[in-house]
């Protein structure tokens, strides 16, 4: 073949009719009509003389050659978004986008502030905060749909060549009481305590859950003993309950900074158990590292490696509403 059988338009209705099951809502997201979805289509399979769809079923599907095409069409689009963005870097930070991928507790709770440092010294980058499970966030980063990520979970082993991870700052998961509690009165909580008390955890299958049995059965406590009084889906839910009153809880120290100068939740010292988790940056060294990119990680990473609870970030700037920020829904896998 001498000219290209396809388009670059071809190719984004071909990956937009896969994502929505249906030419109707793959125009609709396209915000093009929907005879011009199925003729551009019509037009795609004459040029390839190869059926991209298999039309007897009630939603698109796509057929082997639909299938190959579309994986990589994927990449064709992922290239062609880079080198727009490596010719807008040629503006020397003065325009272009930076995307920023984050597991559930750091996205909510860390990742907000450290956009909003990039956006006071880089106000003419747009950011986009892309808020999945780890594992999700970490294909994100290998197929290059974003920059660098910050993920409290572990990378899939798959996945562990291909990326570079760096070990980033240590997490600590604080034990939280409500005020009235009256461990709340003693200080400190001994590990048999522990056995007393009704936790307000996230579900079993969420990747802080695990870190938190994993430590804790290091720290020579049984999980098994511990009474669970509710699962909840999200940090924000668990905080409240306790406190309501409901029960106790281990959660992010970046989760808690708010609640704890209202002194609305008391964080409570255990003796012998101090519970960690390893937070890691992770980029795809394969793909094209923008200069919003290399700014963030050289001058906004080094301000929180210690998740920035000292007192200059006590009260630091938000971004502003040029931040484009997607997060998952609740039921997302913590990390």
């Amino acid at each position: 073949m001498s000219d290209l059988p396809f388009t670059l338009d071809q190719l984004r209705i071909l990956k937009a009719i896969a994502a929505e099951g249906s030419f109707k809502r793959a125009a609709d997201s396209l915000y093009v009509s929907q005879p011009a979805v199925s003729l551009q289509v019509q037009n795609l399979e004459r040029q390839l003389d190869v059926p991209l769809f298999d039309r007897g079923g009630r939603r698109a599907q796509l057929t082997e050659a639909g299938y190959l095409l579309l994986s990589y069409g994927e990449k064709i689009l992922t290239l062609c978004q880079e080198t727009c963005r490596a010719i807008e870097d040629l503006q020397n930070l003065q325009g272009g986008t930076l995307i920023i991928g984050a597991s559930q507790t750091t996205g909510t709770y860390l990742l907000p502030r450290m956009i909003g440092q990039f956006r006071q010294r880089y106000p003419d980058v747009a950011v986009q905060l892309h808020v999945h499970s780890t594992r999700r966030t970490s294909w994100s980063v290998a197929n290059g749909q974003i920059d660098l990520a910050i993920v409290g979970g572990e990378v899939p082993a798959e996945l562990q060549e291909s990326l570079e991870v760096v070990p980033y700052a240590e997490d600590e998961l604080a034990l939280i009481l409500p005020v009235a509690h009256p461990f709340a009165k003693n200080g400190t909580v001994q590990k048999d305590d522990l056995y007393k008390l009704q936790f307000i955890t996230l579900d079993s299958q969420s990747t802080i859950r695990k870190v938190i049995d994993a430590v804790l059965t290091r720290s020579g406590i049984d999980t098994r003993r511990l009474k669970i009084e509710m699962e909840l889906n999200s940090i924000e839910a668990i905080k409240n309950a306790v406190q309501a009153g409901l029960g106790a809880a281990f959660v992010s120290v970046s989760a808690i900074e708010k609640e704890l100068q209202m002194g609305i939740l008391y964080r409570a010292q255990t003796d012998d158990v101090v519970v960690k988790r390893m937070l890691s940056v992770i980029y795809n060294p394969n793909r094209y590292r923008s200069k919003a990119a290399e700014a963030f990680s050289r001058e906004v990473l080094p301000l929180f490696a210690t998740l920035g609870l000292d007192k200059r970030l006590t009260n630091p700037p938000t971004p502003t509403l040029d931040t484009e920020i997607e997060i998952t829904s609740p039921n997302s896998t913590a990390g």
